[in-house]
């Protein structure tokens, strides 16, 4: 029996095979030892084995009869490892890359939302496209000018200790009475609202935000103060600007259970729009204006005061979130939905 006096330390699983375990194959073939037995000796699987075997197997001699050479294997091997780097086809598709570089940049959109909305539009064909994995590939292996720290939502996110408080208070009506078409974001009006705080002083301005359910249409009212009343004549305020309208824009508002919306449930006595109010601490059961208070962080930051920010600052924060494009809503804007709604109760009513 051919004995090899090798130096080298047993396979670590997950490594390809060295020239000196191909050595050991030729060698253990010779000797008529079985597949699972030169892997056991080897320290790799059997089909590992087997594989290198139909790779480094050469016709030799007259009779051209096939035998598994060790310089044969390594040669094939190295070639194969020549030719298996990944081949990266943003070079020959720079003008899509140039549009999300763009889009990305200039107007804050996702990467979702340059592919998806460049694809609805008709701007690029498929083929002349990579899809939005790709691009994160890309974003990860430092391929284009986009980097891990420009994508503000790949950040990762401390988890926060649940407090239940029992004795919290309840406001109105429970959210458990809401309609299902409210929950299947289905049919328009139907919204929900909260405060963003900036420098949580009470000589500081506060935001009233409100999201339409369906078309994620996303308004940002600055308020001088958090008080309940204060709140209340800002939806006062909404209800003159719609006038008879105002009840098929308005059907339901979801709030949570802040001291600032106790009064809100007043504005059932002057209209028929409903007020539901989540449960204490559960700000998840109005998760899409929670979502949408997260993304305009990234423009007024927490513990920066809001006075700081004058009106077209705040309305521009506002558009940029109501003219991205969304996949939820087929790479359409909230704002184009939105206008869709609108025009749809005004013909009703001039017809």
């Amino acid at each position: 029996m051919s004995q090899l006096h090798s130096t080298t330390t047993s396979h670590k699983k997950g490594k390809h095979l060295s020239f000196e375990e191909r050595v050991v194959i030729q060698l253990r073939i010779k000797d008529n030892y079985s597949i699972r037995a030169i892997a056991r000796e080897i320290g790799c699987s059997p089909t590992t084995v087997s594989n290198e075997i139909k790779r480094g197997t050469v016709l030799m001699y007259k009779n051209h009869s096939p035998h598994y050479r060790a310089k044969s294997g390594q040669s094939k091997y190295e070639t194969n490892r020549l030719n298996s780097c990944r081949n990266y086809d943003f070079l020959e598709k720079s003008q899509f890359m140039n549009y999300v570089a763009n889009h990305f940049f200039n107007d804050g959109w996702s990467l979702d939302a340059c592919f998806g909305r460049a694809l609805n539009s008709g701007m690029f064909k498929r083929e002349e496209m990579v899809c939005v994995k790709t691009l994160y590939n890309y974003v990860d292996s430092g391929l284009i000018e986009i980097k891990n720290h420009h994508l503000p939502e790949k950040l990762s996110r401390k988890p926060k200790k649940k407090v239940y408080n029992v004795n919290k208070r309840k406001l109105g009506r429970s959210i458990e009475e809401r309609p299902e078409c409210v929950n299947s974001r289905n049919e328009f009006g139907h919204w929900e609202c909260d405060l963003v705080l900036g420098a949580k002083t009470k000589d500081d301005n506060v935001l009233l935000t409100l999201l339409e359910r369906m078309t994620r249409e996303y308004w940002i009212i600055p308020l001088a103060n958090k008080n309940s009343e204060t709140v209340l004549n800002a939806f006062m305020e909404l209800k003159t600007h719609y006038e008879e309208h105002f009840n098929e824009v308005f059907k339901t508002i979801t709030t949570d259970n802040g001291s600032e919306f106790a009064d809100l449930s007043n504005l059932e006595a002057v209209s028929k729009t409903l007020i539901y109010y989540a449960h204490p601490y559960t700000s998840c059961e109005k998760g899409a204006i929670e979502r949408h208070n997260g993304l305009i962080r990234r423009f007024l930051p927490k513990g920066k005061r809001i006075d700081q920010y004058n009106v077209q600052e705040i309305f521009d924060v506002e558009t940029w979130a109501n003219s991205l494009p969304r996949k939820i809503l087929g790479y359409k804007t909230p704002d184009e939905l939105f206008e869709d709604e609108l025009d749809k109760i005004y013909q009703v009513d001039a017809a």
